[in-house]
């Protein structure tokens, strides 16, 4: 069992020295922008690792919008960090689900997700898996609540995509975590990876906030369970820099057998 943490971008290889981790996840650019991401020089240095390399997207891409301005640049940023990511070998690229907005027909970003993938066929396809990850809120958000995500999954699972389980996204966006594994393959047929996270928001509270396990809302077991039941790899994003997210490995090590 591979159990990691999401880092600072600078030196990826260093903070998974410093956590003990297995994995790491970082982003290519800052995750508020639309630029494209630059070679890095460490890219043979990663390839050679036995770090596993994920790379999250940037926030900004949302290729669900109805918005022309928003939707067009995020089809290319997919791309091209999809292109980056596996420059430095990285085994996913983690997406937000992405919304549509107050008012809007949520059919359409469904329909926007798959033709985001037609688009990535024509410029020559995705050289690795887009992990899409399930979101807290959202107005009108395509990857919430997990009957948007079966719809979803209609329209995106013929191209392979794959699937990133955030345990704080889903409780803070009411979904159960008790069986959370089975209900999702039943729609997905798959789990790619754990983003293995407590919530300082409520159940249902619609609040993106992560927090330490032990440390907020969730039972640190429901976590583990999720880990267990997956088989796949778990990110720790907790806050407390290389200790707060050292502890939080350790405990998944030691409860779920990593």
């Amino acid at each position: 069992m591979r159990i990691g943490a999401h880092v600072d971008s600078a030196e990826p290889l260093v903070e998974a020295a410093a956590r003990g981790a297995d994995a790491v996840q970082f982003f290519l650019t800052d995750p508020q922008g639309y630029k494209s991401p630059k070679p890095r020089e460490d890219a043979e240095q990663l390839r050679a690792s036995e770090v596993d390399i994920y790379v999250h997207a940037p926030y900004i891409v949302n290729v669900a919008s109805p918005n022309n301005r928003i939707r067009i640049p995020s089809r290319k940023l997919l791309v091209a960090h999809a292109k980056a990511a596996a420059e430095i070998g990285a085994k996913g690229l983690i997406v937000h689900g992405g919304h549509v907005g107050s008012g809007a027909d949520l059919a359409d970003g469904f329909a926007n997700w798959r033709k985001a993938f037609e688009y990535a066929e024509k410029e020559g396809g995705l050289p690795l898996p887009i992990l899409i990850e399930n979101t807290a809120g959202g107005d009108n958000a395509c990857a919430r609540r997990f009957d948007d995500l079966a719809r979803l999954w209609d329209a995106v699972g013929g191209f392979g995509a794959g699937f990133c389980l955030d345990t704080c996204h889903a409780f803070a966006g009411g979904e159960d975590l008790t069986g959370i594994v089975d209900r999702l393959k039943s729609i997905t047929g798959r789990i790619d990876l754990i983003h293995a996270n407590d919530s300082k928001g409520g159940f249902d509270s619609g609040q993106d906030r992560h927090d330490n396990l032990g440390s907020g809302k969730i039972d640190p077991e429901l976590v583990v369970a999720a880990i267990r039941a997956a088989g796949a790899p778990a990110i720790v994003e907790t806050p407390g820099g290389a200790d707060g997210q050292s502890a939080d490995i350790a405990l998944l090590r030691e409860r779920a057998g990593g």
